[in-house]
């Protein structure tokens, strides 16, 4: 299915109950926030449109400032996602530029099926340490992580 373009007879992706089973859930430093989301969450109805997706947001009250994100929507815009944010979230210059093309891209404009399966093609993590300080928590695809005392990096803990 193309993201961009459904049918008359295609239910709209949030009435269909898979896509609310299993949020992604991770935690993200305010300033990583603040450059993906923009300030006070500019951007965040754009991504969330975008990408198909609802996203919340939640401060939480740590000495590093981090915010609860979770993530619902169609499994493969989660991926991609996922991919965006750990992209943006890298001291590798490459992957880094990478993650801001994505992100002003799904500013811009509704994901495609191109979009998805291009993201999914890309190897997600490759051992970037830079990760784990930016961004924490089990990133799970099928099982919400609602514990605080979540397992450490990015993609470290990602699970399908």
């Amino acid at each position: 299915m193309d993201m961009g373009t459904r049918t008359v007879t295609q239910k709209p992706w949030w009435t269909l109950p898979e896509n609310f089973d299993a949020p992604m859930v991770f935690h993200m430093e305010a300033d990583q926030e603040e450059l993906i989301f923009g300030h006070s969450d500019t951007y965040l109805r754009c991504i969330e449109m975008n990408s198909h997706t609802l996203i919340q947001l939640e401060s939480w009250f740590t000495a590093t400032g981090q915010t609860r994100v979770t993530v619902v929507g169609p499994h493969r815009a989660r991926q991609w996602l996922q991919h965006m944010f750990c992209c943006v979230g890298s001291q590798d210059s490459y992957r880094h530029a990478r993650g801001l093309e994505m992100l002003e891209r799904v500013r811009r404009q509704p994901l495609t099926n191109n979009d998805l399966v291009a993201s999914i093609s890309m190897p997600l993590y490759t051992g970037d340490p830079s990760l784990a300080p930016r961004i924490s928590g089990t990133i799970c695809l099928s099982v919400p992580q609602p514990s605080p005392y979540q397992v450490m990096g990015c993609c470290l803990g990602f699970h399908l």
